[in-house]
């Protein structure tokens, strides 16, 4: 049994996957307090995986996001094989402060603090200034800067103009309002 804050269909706005199809499971509760973060971690309801299972089953796609939160601190190696034996594509979004599953697809790391993780398919840092050299070690096949809520995007391109080892990764369905 899972606490489940949302259930729902809409694009990848974000990071390696923009304008993919995609259904998005946004688990309630994190290891972290961030000012920015957009999940209401005292909302939910309480759901197995055959429930879950059942709401995902409406929609088209089989790629599937496991968000927060920080869904590491919920699933294990057979809740995300339940979901792959369905023929689902498994993408997790992780703060990068927990131990995961080796069964999963896509890992995308938007790290905070405490990171635990060493590599990942890909890195996607919400830019505030911070020092990214601490991220020179870290083994990802894509590197993604992202504003912190659209407020400094001039600053993280004229970071990656200066470090072209990142990419820009923004909000594309907060610019196009799409839920």
């Amino acid at each position: 049994m899972k606490k489940i804050n949302e259930i729902f269909y809409s694009i990848q706005g974000e990071g390696f996957f923009t304008g993919t199809p995609a259904v998005f499971v946004r688990f309630s509760g994190c290891n972290l307090s961030c000012d920015f973060c957009d999940t209401q971690h005292q909302e939910g309801e309480i759901m197995s995986r055959e429930e879950i299972f059942e709401k995902i089953s409406l929609y088209p796609s089989k790629h599937l996001i496991f968000t927060g939160g920080e869904p590491g601190l919920f699933i294990d190696a057979g809740f995300v094989q339940f979901f792959k034996n369905a023929g689902y594509f498994i993408q997790i979004e992780t703060n990068g402060t927990c131990r995961l599953p080796k069964n999963i697809d896509w890992i995308t790391c938007s790290p905070k603090e405490n990171l635990l993780l060493e590599e990942a398919d890909e890195l996607k840092v919400i830019y505030t200034g911070q020092d990214l050299s601490v991220f020179k070690n870290f083994n990802a096949s894509c590197r993604y800067l992202q504003p912190c809520s659209m407020k400094n995007t001039e600053k993280v391109v004229d970071y990656i103009k200066l470090h072209p080892q990142w990419r820009l990764s923004v909000q594309l369905h907060k610019l196009l309002d799409i839920p």
